[in-house]
């Protein structure tokens, strides 16, 4: 025990106005001018104390269970490697240990107040980086529709199946969302906040514009430049402009090494917030919003995987990435019914993803999946969607 509690507990009996206040620490003394008592520190750091022992305690041995998860997980990947099956055998069978014990007591004494969190770029910052950095403004429609005509018309051609588009599109959108739509906004809800830098149809974040555009750029240019060749007069000199910054965009994404680190790194620089602009042009945006989706069908069959994915499947690869989705994917339903989805999460992705933590097996992930799909397929932006393939 330390010097503070055992002088607090000294006067735990003791009313407050015989205190000296010279006599207690620095931050009891200003808790107690702003009229916390003695008392109520010393029972707060009791049970701060009660409460440290018992996360400490859990930390120990979820850290364990976790550690377990990775070591299960690097071991799959060298049977992958190596061309052997995956069993039950591989995957941790239980499910993450929950926290139980008290939780974590409010101070009486004065905090010092936490800077505020820097906010997260919206969709007139990524307009604004464009114009700046690039002198360019993303060609958007008239109308919410043509937005919708031009994603499936590009879908269709480039071998993403109805199904698949219109599903996908329900789960991450509710089944009404705009081409321009930002995770966390809502329009009719006063006071909403981004909650991340997703935007559109399969919710594209600003790491995954600048990927896409790294490694599908010269499939974008190349598409671009046929169109070109159709046009003349102010659309064709509109198009020309479009394909030189296109150029620009490809090259900047390519300064760096092909890794998802590096590319988060660009994406965070008012540069990358420009790339993240072409995801509401009419021309480069369906391109983008279709190979979000395609890099994982063209994934699941390189490694074997000719089976067409569902579109619950293919959410899932969306969502925790082609290597650990595609491990979903393949596995029977019998070992679905059994291998908790932890298996599959980091523990801080895990632990704030509350849909995981609650359909906790592969097989109750993807049902609830099918499920969000099937609900919100129903409303009008699916089927505007829908009528538009």
């Amino acid at each position: 025990m330390g010097s503070g509690f055992v002088t607090l507990a000294l006067f735990a009996g003791v009313p407050a106005m015989a205190i000296d206040a010279d006599l207690l620490p620095p931050t009891a003394a200003d808790a107690m001018a702003q009229g916390a008592s003695p008392q109520a520190i010393a029972e707060y750091r009791r049970k701060l104390k009660e409460y440290q022992e018992a996360r400490a305690a859990f930390d120990e041995e979820a850290g364990a269970y976790w550690a377990a998860i990775s070591e299960k997980r690097k071991g799959r990947n060298a049977k992958r490697r190596e061309r052997q099956a995956i069993t039950l055998a591989d995957y941790v069978l239980t499910q993450p240990p929950v926290y139980t014990g008290p939780k974590r007591p409010i101070s009486p004494e004065p905090e010092e107040e936490k800077p505020p969190r820097k906010p997260l770029p919206v969709v007139a910052d990524f307009l604004k980086a464009a114009a700046d950095h690039f002198q360019f403004v993303p060609q958007r429609p008239a109308a919410e529709v043509e937005f919708k005509r031009a994603y499936a018309r590009y879908a269709q051609a480039a071998g993403l199946t109805r199904e698949q588009a219109i599903r996908v599109y329900s789960f991450e959108t509710g089944g009404n969302g705009n081409y321009d739509m930002q995770s966390g906004l809502n329009p009719s809800r006063p006071g909403s906040r981004a909650i991340s830098t997703a935007i559109g149809y399969n919710q594209l974040l600003t790491t995954n514009s600048v990927e896409l555009l790294a490694e599908q750029g010269h499939e974008f240019i190349k598409e671009l430049t046929a169109r070109a060749a159709t046009l003349s007069g102010a659309p064709r000199k509109a198009m020309d402009h479009k394909l030189a910054v296109l150029k620009k965009m490809v090259a900047f994404t390519r300064t760096v090494p092909d890794t998802w680190s590096e590319h988060e790194k660009l994406a965070n620089t008012p540069q990358g917030w420009a790339v993240h602009a072409m995801v509401l042009d009419i021309d480069v945006g369906p391109m983008l919003q279709t190979h979000k989706l395609l890099t994982s069908v063209h994934f699941a069959r390189a490694k074997g995987y000719n089976r067409p994915l569902t579109a619950a499947e293919l959410e899932m690869m969306n969502l925790t990435g082609d290597g650990t989705g595609l491990d979903m994917v393949t596995m029977p339903q019998a070992m679905r019914e059994q291998v908790p989805t932890s298996n599959f999460f980091q523990r801080g992705g895990y632990e704030r993803n509350p849909v995981a933590i609650r359909h906790n097996t592969v097989a109750k992930l993807l049902a609830v999946t099918d499920e969000r799909m099937d609900f919100n397929s129903s409303k009008p932006g699916a089927k505007e969607l829908a009528a538009a393939f």
